[in-house]
């Protein structure tokens, strides 16, 4: 395989996995001193568990040095350089060994060569899931788009922005799997807000927020429980969405929903106050 269809391949790989939300990182070689099988340039792109998406490197000493070191940069988002290095050169990395961005490897292959691959994690884009067909629901779309999400609609509005569409959450549920970094904001307000909550509340969301009173919420906790949500579950909706701006206009209501996703998703996910809703 060329080094350039070795590329291609990995793009069409990598643009799979973001499609699917899935994590995964990019090992590419950077450097080599004397004889190795893989050359700079040449990648492979490495799931969660360490498996091979895409790609080859080497033989079994390389394989199992960017496995490892793929499936810490995944866990921690942060890149790392795999150097490796034969038994009579290993001295020479004695105090590499202490930087937490280098991981440092025996090569014990028999070409007895040394390899630099640098490991980078690629994780999917948070998901925000805008549920309603009103004008708080269109404004928070176009709102949304230059702040790095990967938008999807479940509702029908005109022209909306979005990267994927869907009739209902249960469409939606049926065909695409969790998201890592979700954030769902229910703004049916009154056509299905019930049935939407419902579904919302049984996904795997960091953040789900209701557009409406909080006593009309309140007034849908009894239907929830009904349903088979929890009481922590309902607990956990921010109502009414959107931090504290004496929002009026949908513009204005779809400014403070993704200031507090925002802050959501900066401050690992702590509740706010009382005191802090609209």
């Amino acid at each position: 395989m060329t080094r350039q269809s070795n590329t291609y391949l990995a793009n069409a790989v990598a643009d799979k996995l973001r499609a699917e939300g899935t994590p995964f990182a990019v090992a590419t070689v950077v450097r080599t001193l004397a004889s190795t099988a893989a050359k700079p340039g040449m990648k492979a792109l490495v799931l969660g568990n360490g498996d091979f998406a895409d790609g080859w490197l080497g033989g079994g000493c390389v394989t199992a040095a960017v496995k490892k070191a793929a499936i810490t940069a995944i866990k921690t988002g942060e890149a790392t350089l795999v150097c490796l290095r034969p038994e009579e050169l290993l001295a020479d990395m004695e105090g590499a060994t202490k930087d937490e961005t280098l991981h440092v490897a025996h090569n014990g292959c028999p070409s007895r060569g040394s390899m630099d691959i640098f490991v980078e994690p690629v994780k999917p884009q948070p998901e925000l899931l805008v549920c309603g067909s009103g004008p708080v629901a269109s404004a928070l779309l176009r709102i949304a788009v230059s702040f790095g999400f990967s938008l999807v609609l479940c509702g029908e509005i005109e022209h909306a922005i979005a990267d994927r569409k869907y009739a209902s959450l249960v469409e939606m549920d049926s065909a695409v799997p969790a998201a890592v970094d979700r954030y769902v904001v229910v703004a049916t307000q009154g056509k299905g807000d019930v049935t939407t909550l419902t579904a919302a509340l049984k996904m795997a969301a960091r953040y789900i927020a209701f557009v409406g009173s909080r006593r009309k919420f309140a007034s849908y906790e009894d239907k929830l429980t009904n349903a088979g949500v929890s009481a922590a579950k309902i607990a956990t909706v921010r109502s009414p969405a959107g931090v504290h701006i004496n929002a009026v206009t949908p513009d204005e209501i779809a400014l403070s929903i993704m200031a507090e996703i925002i802050q959501t998703r900066r401050t690992g996910g702590q509740q706010r106050t009382t005191d802090d809703a609209c």
